[in-house]
């Protein structure tokens, strides 16, 4: 089966959007296998343009993706899925970014459900999906399973996203408190994630965007051994590197029980174009 892959046409891409903002970005990542798996099936990948056309269709992109099948299913579900979506978005035709998000949310899991029936060895592999779009001065977060986005603006962290789990599915309409859920034997099942489900159905969340703005993307495997006030002090304190390296580091130490990846995008400037110069 041929990968879906795209050579990014910026010639393709609607002439009517002028570039109006331009986001300036200091970017961090790290990923760990832990201390008890013995592959890492978490994926980070980002797409950074400095083409005035592109960014001012499509924007600056991040993708956080975590894996599950087992015997490297959920590897292979996890660099598919984050490098499908960003093909797919890049190169898909609609001046709406929500739309185009979903849409490559959407090949991403055809993708995923196609190479899983195909070949047995990858059958049942699955991944979660998060990904922050900054386009002009916007933000918008796309969401499927429980890796999380978080955003850090003028002293205030808050969660961008919702997990798609059965507990926390639970605790929203009231079956489970958030005690209950938080040592819940089933808090780790996912109720959507890419490649289970046809057609699926994304979270997808649009924000405004400011300098100064910091985002948090991560795998799971942080949040099982560093809470969200921990997680705040390191974004509010330190450089999106050392954060990233010091929140890996942490889950390590508290035991280290999954795979762990961060990604920290700090907005460090949100430059206006004119339009003698777009």
């Amino acid at each position: 089966m041929d990968e879906i892959t795209a050579e990014y046409a910026v010639d393709q891409l609607s002439t009517q959007i002028p570039l109006r903002f331009v986001p300036r970005t200091s970017v961090a990542a790290k990923t760990d296998l832990g201390r008890v798996r013995d592959n890492n099936e978490d994926k980070f990948e980002y797409y950074e343009t400095e083409d005035p056309r592109l960014l001012a269709s499509r924007g600056l992109i991040y993708v956080v993706c975590d894996g599950m099948g087992g015997h490297a299913g959920g590897q292979f579900a996890s660099e598919l899925a984050a490098k499908t979506f960003i093909d797919v978005y890049l190169s898909h035709t609609a001046d709406d970014i929500g739309t185009a998000v979903l849409a490559a949310i959407r090949a991403a899991n055809r993708y995923v459900m196609d190479v899983g029936r195909t070949f047995p060895a990858r059958r049942g592999m699955g991944t979660t999906l998060t990904a922050l779009i900054l386009w002009q001065d916007q933000a918008y977060v796309g969401q499927v399973g429980d890796s999380r986005a978080y955003r850090l603006r003028n002293g205030d962290f808050m969660r961008l996203t919702h997990d798609h789990t059965f507990v926390e599915e639970s605790v929203r309409i009231g079956t489970l408190t958030a005690e209950e859920a938080a040592v819940h034997p089933h808090r780790h099942v996912l109720t959507r994630a890419i490649g289970a489900d046809d057609p699926l159905v994304p979270d997808i969340y649009e924000f405004d965007l400011q300098a100064g703005d910091v985002f948090l993307l991560c795998s799971d495997g942080l949040l099982n051994h560093v809470e969200d006030d921990l997680i705040a002090e390191q974004v509010r304190t330190k450089s999106p590197a050392e954060a990233t390296w010091n929140l890996v580091n942490q889950a390590l130490a508290a035991g280290g029980t999954d795979n762990t990846t961060v990604m920290i995008v700090r907005v460090d400037a949100l430059e206006e174009v004119s339009a003698a110069d777009a």
